[in-house]
């Protein structure tokens, strides 16, 4: 499964046929209970995770998405920039997905893009001098997998639906052009602040955090959002997973679609200088003060050897 989490990635290497396939394109696969390798994709994993599928798993576990985080993801570069990506931690000291169990994926009905795209590689595409992505598939044939033999035909349209990877790509699609327009840009927007960084791991991943920073005092006065918008932030998470894509949009590539309050951006210019003041004044009133560190040499420790 070494290849099928690269979603919004290069196309991947390996055991894929050179064939670039679209939505009508049929393929012979059918993955089953009581195949003979039945649950072997899961023991040798690299998932990808998408925004919405760290969503939908960390609501399946109960748990809120920074704790799943900490205990189910790790951190890789989206880009040679750093731009941050989660994967799906394997079992401890192994390869094996963490929610595989006897009979089968415990995480069924909740499970990540790529695990439902298998035994297809996807990828968004934009040409040169087009806004539009295009979405492109390749056929996965890694050797352990049997269901290429099986004598099912499906179309890639048909096995998108019946997978149920139609709402995750919905629902990811925004973020996705994010991560290409960024992987595509030039300098300036290609190697923003770590700041922004921070940023676009909250928005991305910890949608739990996000919510509580829309929830904050300094957000409220810089945007200018009505109540009722507020409100469904507070209670609908596809509803904040969408309007984190607005913010990121924002941020990374100043496309003005959340309304500022007005003053805010003179107000929050001004709040940073002061801090900036404060600093160097604190740093002034420590040399001032004697601090060892800042002290001039002794008498001794300036005088030469000779003396």
């Amino acid at each position: 499964m070494s290849d099928i989490g690269k979603l919004v990635q290069d196309p991947p290497k390996g055991p894929i046929e050179p064939v670039r396939l679209g939505l009508d394109d049929v393929i012979q696969f059918h993955c089953r209970p009581g195949i003979a390798c039945w649950n072997a994709c899961c023991r040798s994993i690299d998932i990808q995770l998408t925004p919405y599928d760290v969503l939908r798993l960390s609501r399946r576990l109960g748990i809120p998405t920074w704790r799943f985080l900490a205990e189910h993801a790790v951190q890789f570069d989206l880009d040679p920039h750093g731009m941050p990506g989660i994967k799906l931690k394997p079992v401890e000291g192994g390869t094996e997905c963490r929610f595989l169990r006897e009979e089968g994926c415990g995480v069924y009905e909740d499970r990540p893009a790529a695990c439902r795209y298998y035994a297809l590689g996807a990828m968004g595409l934009r040409r040169m001098g087009t806004s539009e992505v295009e979405d492109i598939y390749f056929l996965v044939k890694e050797p352990h997998c049997l269901g290429h033999k099986e004598p099912r035909r499906i179309t890639i349209r048909e096995y998108r639906r019946e997978q149920g990877v139609e709402k995750y790509d919905d629902m990811n699609r925004e973020w996705r052009e994010i991560v290409l327009k960024k992987r595509s840009s030039g300098p300036t927007i290609g190697a923003p602040s770590e700041r922004s960084f921070d940023l676009f791991f909250m928005a991305s991943y910890d949608l739990d955090s996000f919510r509580l920073f829309t929830q904050s005092e300094g957000f409220r006065e810089m945007f200018d959002l009505p109540e009722a918008e507020l409100k469904r932030l507070e209670e609908d998470d596809e509803a904040l997973l969408a309007f984190a894509m607005r913010f990121l949009k924002q941020v990374l590539f100043g496309e003005q679609t959340i309304p500022l309050r007005p003053g805010a951006r003179e107000r929050r210019l001004a709040r940073r200088k002061d801090k900036i003041e404060q600093r160097l004044k604190a740093e002034a009133a420590r040399r001032e003060a004697h601090d060892p560190r800042y002290d001039e040499p002794g008498e001794d420790e300036g005088k030469g050897k000779s003396d």
